[in-house]
């Protein structure tokens, strides 16, 4: 039987992202690099259902976990994904618009 992750309550989320934590340190130690970034990436999205999207606001420009040479700038919210553009170091604006879960999402820049 298949679940969706909004159906989770937030103790079976924990336990999901445990579960994909260990899944993806094994692979890292059988060198299967793949299944590590396919398990980081559901890891990403668990953990986007334990915030609440309300705490994100379109036009806000948020640093990104795990990559410090962007931040993202919000268009719009949709579920727990953050629709908006990356922004690099040279305050370059990248011309293609992507979703990203929340999750990924750092502290909001001033």
């Amino acid at each position: 039987m298949d679940y969706r992750y909004s159906d989770f309550t937030v103790e079976q989320l924990r336990q999901e992202i445990g579960r994909l934590k260990e899944k993806a340190q094994k692979a890292e130690q059988l060198g299967n690099i793949s299944e590590v970034a396919i398990n980081e990436r559901k890891m990403q999205v668990a953990m986007a259902y334990t915030l609440n999207p309300e705490d994100f606001h379109a036009n806000d420009i948020h640093e990104m976990n795990g990559d410090p040479g962007h931040r993202f700038k919000i268009n719009y919210i949709n579920g727990v994904f953050a629709w908006g553009h990356r922004i690099n170091l040279l305050d370059e604006t990248y011309e293609k618009e992507e979703a990203i879960p929340i999750s990924i999402l750092g502290d909001k820049v001033e």
